[in-house]
């Protein structure tokens, strides 16, 4: 893949990063964290260092609870699936039960 300099505007500061990433969705992220940056920030202040830093954090902590949420929702359907086909067994084994 390709690198190159993006510049990017963060909380207010300008980044020069290097990255293969489609520039559009690397200023997408930067403004989801300039959006948290105010969230966690002192209002009308240009942020400090560790705005970015809570910033970061917070942004952590909501990915782990998606990630958990995400982890939940996949193991309620495997154990319906599961449920399903069992039944779907069963009937079929009925079925065949009564063909015989």
């Amino acid at each position: 893949m390709e690198t190159r300099a993006v510049q990017l505007r963060v909380a207010g500061q300008s980044y020069k990063v290097v990255s293969s990433a489609n520039e559009e969705d690397l200023q997408r992220l930067a403004d989801a964290v300039s959006e948290k940056v105010a969230e966690v920030g002192a209002r009308g202040r240009t942020p400090a260092p560790q705005a970015l830093l809570l910033a970061a954090i917070a942004l952590a902590h909501e990915l782990e609870e998606e990630r958990a949420r995400r982890a939940s929702v996949e193991r309620k359907t495997r154990d319906m699936l599961r449920r399903v086909l069992v039944r779907l067994d069963d009937a079929l084994d009925a079925n065949d039960d009564a063909d015989a």
